[in-house]
C-alpha cells in the first residue's frame, strides 16, 4: 500500500471513530401525559409538588404546562384516551435534597406515599444510600421523589 493511500485509510478510520463516539447532548425538555382534568391535575402538581406553572404558547385549552426545574416541564393534556394500567415501573421521578420537607407538606395535605414494596408512609433505601418515596398524581400516574444527587 502507498504512503498516501496508507495515510487515507488512516485518516478514514480516525473520522469514522471520532464521528462514531460523538453524543448528542441530550436534556429532558419535557413529559407529556393525558389527563381526564386538566385543572385538577394542575393543581396537584402547582399545590402539591409546588411546580411553577407556565403559559401554553399557543393558550390553547386543555394544556397545562409546568416548569419542574431550568427549562425541563410537565404537559397535561386533556383528551380522551383509552384507560390503561398504571404501574408503578413507569413513573416520573424528582430529585429532591428535602425529602423530609416534601414528606412533612404530603402529609399535612392528606396525599399518601409508600416505598418500593408499597408499605405505606414508608421510604425505600437503595444500595447506593438514595432514600425514595411514591406517590400517585390524581389520575394514578406514579410519582418517585428520591433524593438523588446531580
Amino acid at each position: 500500500m502507498g504512503l498516501k493511500k496508507g495515510y487515507f485509510v488512516l485518516l478514514s478510520l480516525i473520522f469514522c471513530l471520532t464521528a462514531k463516539a460523538q453524543t448528542f447532548d441530550f436534556k429532558i425538555d419535557h413529559f407529556a401525559i393525558v389527563v381526564d382534568d386538566v385543572d385538577k391535575s394542575a393543581t396537584f402538581y402547582g399545590e402539591i409538588l409546588r411546580l411553577t406553572e407556565t403559559p401554553h404558547p399557543d393558550k390553547k385549552p386543555g394544556f397545562r404546562w409546568f416548569v419542574v426545574n431550568g427549562s425541563s416541564q410537565i404537559h397535561l393534556i386533556q383528551k380522551e384516551f383509552t384507560p390503561f394500567e398504571k404501574n408503578k415501573s413507569m413513573h416520573l421521578c424528582l430529585a429532591t435534597k428535602d425529602l423530609k420537607g416534601i414528606i412533612a407538606h404530603l402529609e399535612k395535605n392528606n396525599i399518601s406515599y409508600s416505598d418500593w414494596p408499597g408499605e405505606k408512609n414508608a421510604i425505600t433505601l437503595r444500595a447506593d444510600g438514595v432514600q425514595q418515596i411514591y406517590l400517585q398524581d390524581p389520575d394514578g400516574y406514579w410519582i418517585e421523589i428520591n433524593t438523588a444527587q446531580h
